[in-house]
C-alpha cells in the first residue's frame, strides 16, 4: 500500500505530465480547428452555389474577399499587432494564392478541366455529353475553393488584429472578478463551487468561438458584430470565474 507521500508525489507527476502534454498539443489542436473552419467554409460555399446563389457561382466568394479586404483598408489604420494591416493582408493573400494554387498547378488544372469539359459538352453525345456538362461545374466549384481560402486568410488577419481586444476583455473581467471576490471575502458572502466550475469551463470555448464562427461565415458580415459579443462574453466568463473563486486558499 502506497504511503500518502508517495500518492501525493504520483498525483503531482501526473498533473505535471498532463500540463506538458496539453502545452505541446495546443498548437496542433489550434491547427486542427483552423482546418475544420476552412472545411466548413468551403462546404457552406458549395451548398450556397448549389441551392442559394447559383447565378453568382464563384463570384460570391470573390465578393466576400473584396468586402473583407475593403473593411481592413477602411477601418483598420493602426494596429498593435501588425504594421500597415491593409498591405499586410494583401501580401498574405497574394502569397497564399501563389503557393497554394499557382505553384501547385491547381488553378491551371481547374481552368483546363473546365475548358475541356465545355468542349466535350458541345461535341460529345450520350453519357459523354452528360459527363461533360457535369464537369463544366468544376470551374465554378474550384474557383469557389480558391476565393473561399483567400477569404479565410483575410479573416485570419482580422482575427489576429482583434487579439488585443480579447486580452483586454479578459483582463478587465479578471480585475472586476477579483474585486468582487475580495468584497465577498471581507463581507462574509457565500460562494458557489458550481458557478465557478461552470464558468471556468466556458473560458476556452468562448476564446475559440470567434475563430470558428467568423471564419466559417458564408456571407460578408462586419467583424465587429461578431468579435465584440464574443469578447464581452469572454470577459463575463472570466469575471464570474474570478469572482466565484473560493475565498480562502
Amino acid at each position: 500500500m502506497a504511503s500518502p507521500t508517495q500518492t501525493t508525489a504520483q498525483q503531482q507527476q501526473v498533473r505535471d505530465t498532463g500540463l506538458i502534454g496539453k502545452t505541446i498539443s495546443l498548437p496542433f489542436a489550434f491547427f486542427g480547428i483552423m482546418l475544420a473552419s476552412l472545411g466548413v467554409s468551403i462546404l457552406t460555399e458549395w451548398i450556397g452555389i448549389t441551392f442559394f446563389w447559383p447565378e453568382l457561382g464563384w463570384r460570391h466568394s470573390q465578393g466576400m474577399l473584396n468586402d473583407e479586404l475593403g473593411w481592413i483598408n477602411d477601418n483598420v489604420v493602426r494596429s498593435l499587432v501588425l504594421e500597415q494591416p491593409g498591405k499586410t493582408a494583401r501580401y498574405l493573400i497574394n502569397l497564399g494564392y501563389e503557393w497554394l494554387f499557382e505553384k501547385t498547378g491547381l488553378i491551371d488544372w481547374i481552368r483546363e478541366s473546365a475548358a475541356r469539359s465545355r468542349h466535350d459538352a458541345l461535341h460529345a453525345q450520350g453519357i459523354h455529353a452528360w459527363l461533360g456538362w457535369l464537369y463544366v461545374h468544376i470551374e465554378d466549384y474550384g474557383l469557389a475553393v480558391v476565393y473561399t481560402t483567400l477569404t479565410f486568410l483575410a479573416r485570419l488577419v482580422v482575427l489576429t488584429l482583434s487579439i488585443p481586444l480579447f486580452l483586454m476583455a479578459a483582463f478587465t473581467g479578471l480585475v472586476e472578478g477579483l474585486v468582487r471576490r475580495d468584497l465577498r471575502r471581507f463581507g462574509a458572502g457565500r460562494e458557489s463551487g458550481f458557478i465557478y466550475h461552470r464558468a471556468k469551463r466556458l473560458i476556452v470555448p468562448l476564446s475559440v468561438a470567434p475563430w470558428i464562427i467568423y471564419l466559417a461565415l458564408p456571407v460578408s458580415w462586419p467583424p465587429v458584430l461578431v468579435l465584440l459579443p464574443c469578447a464581452a462574453a469572454l470577459g463575463m466568463a472570466v469575471s464570474i470565474t474570478a469572482g466565484s473563486f473560493k475565498k480562502y486558499l
